[in-house]
């Protein structure tokens, strides 16, 4: 905020399925500028959305019917004729373009003259800024694939689902200003763009720049000799929620999560295979990832599954192994083996006394390293052991010490 005016005009967005209503305050600021603009400059409006409020501009301009050209030209005609026999325009100043309109795409060739904050490049944008673009690679087009076929003009629903093409319909709405002088509305040059909206068929809404909120209003500055100032106030007007269709809205939702929930036990099942009362079932699943600082070559490690007192697996299972034998291969000053060899264990703890506080003794995995030479004899190069770890979870142990044999 900068000298009792707001300057934050980023984008803010908002999620909505409702219908939405936006109030406009549009006032000179008679501080500032020279006094003979009169307290009926001041317009506030309310604007629905992609309601049309037609310009002074647009008004002299179809009020010939020889002009009109589409249907939507031929239906404005109609209404602005309507609007004169009647009570005639309920704004002034403050005017939309809706979806529809020709002019909706105009805002590309204009700029907003909401005053925006001055701020500097941070170190990030510098440095990229200076950073070299790669060189795309130019190969060749394959002559034996018709140009015709290098865009498709009509795309199926698979081709989109498989192509990963994001087509969200939009829907825009401009919120113009026309701050030509008091009598001499309706000059084109003097349009200015106040506020953008976008919604898209996910109800999500942009709006640019962001509601007031009880902050200073915006400044809107004038190019010219006076270089008049106007402020800018924009507000949601919508109407809340009733207190039933709060209620109404979180059953629905409650009731959507319900399904959802059974919907995903039903592809789960409930099949799970429960361990008997009493019974500690522990399930380890491991990987002997690396080994390194080895004399040797040709390394692999023999490894089992002790179970202390009280702890017992299926007959079936087996609780030891032995990996691949792996060549080591020279990362800095080690050379290391890269077994990558996935072990899994399943044992059950029962305590036969119930009185009995200790905790219980956790398995311990010992293991050793043994290398071979040319004619297949092995040596044994170390020997560890690790304990369970009693936590669950995902861990990575690193055994850096290891008992090696006596030569």
């Amino acid at each position: 905020m900068a000298d009792g005016w707001s300057t934050d005009t980023g984008e803010a967005v908002y999620r909505s399925r409702d219908a939405m209503l936006f109030s406009w305050w549009l006032d000179m600021d008679h501080n500032i500028l020279v006094l003979f603009l009169a307290g009926d400059d001041d317009e506030e409006l309310v604007v629905g959305w992609q309601e049309k409020l037609f310009s002074q501009y647009e008004v002299d301009l179809f009020q010939s019917e020889s002009v009109c050209q589409t249907p939507l030209e031929r239906q404005y005609h109609t209404e602005i004729m309507a609007q004169e026999r009647t009570r005639g325009r309920r704004n002034r100043r403050i005017f939309t373009y809706t979806d529809f309109d020709r002019f909706t795409n105009w805002e590309g060739h204009s700029q907003s003259m909401v005053t925006q904050v001055k701020s500097n490049p941070t170190f990030l944008a510098e440095r990229m800024a200076n950073v070299r673009h790669r060189r795309q690679d130019r190969r060749p087009v394959d002559s034996t694939i018709p140009k015709s076929r290098l865009i498709t003009w009509e795309p199926s629903e698979d081709f989109v689902k498989t192509s990963h093409v994001v087509n969200t319909p939009v829907q825009t709405m401009h919120i113009m200003g026309d701050l030509g002088p008091p009598g001499k509305l309706g000059q084109k040059e003097k349009e200015c763009l106040l506020c953008t909206i976008r919604a898209d068929g996910n109800g999500v809404v942009t709006i640019k720049p962001d509601f007031n909120k009880a902050k200073e209003p915006y400044r809107v500055e004038t190019e010219g000799e006076k270089r008049e100032v106007w402020r800018l106030t924009l507000e949601n007007v919508s109407e809340g929620i009733r207190p039933e269709e709060k209620e109404r809205e979180q059953r629905m939702y409650k009731d959507l999560y319900v399904r959802h929930k059974d919907y995903l036990n039903s592809l789960v099942g409930q099949d799970f295979e429960m361990p008997p009362p009493g019974i500690l079932r522990l399930l380890v699943n491991g990987e002997i990832d690396s080994a390194k600082g080895f004399e040797y070559d040709n390394l692999y490690v023999h490894f089992f599954l002790e179970l202390p007192h009280n702890w017992s697996t299926l007959p079936f299972h087996s609780l030891s192994g032995v990996t691949q034998t792996c060549r080591t291969k020279t990362i800095g000053k080690d050379d290391v083996a890269f077994f990558s060899y996935p072990f899994s264990f399943e044992s059950f703890f029962r305590r036969e006394d119930e009185t009995e506080e200790s905790l219980p003794q956790w398995p311990v995995l010992y293991f050793k390293v043994l290398s071979l030479d040319f004619w297949q004899r092995y040596r044994n190069e170390g020997y560890g052991y690790l304990v369970i770890p009693s936590t669950p979870g995902k861990m990575y142990i690193e055994h850096g010490h290891l008992l090696m044999p006596a030569p």
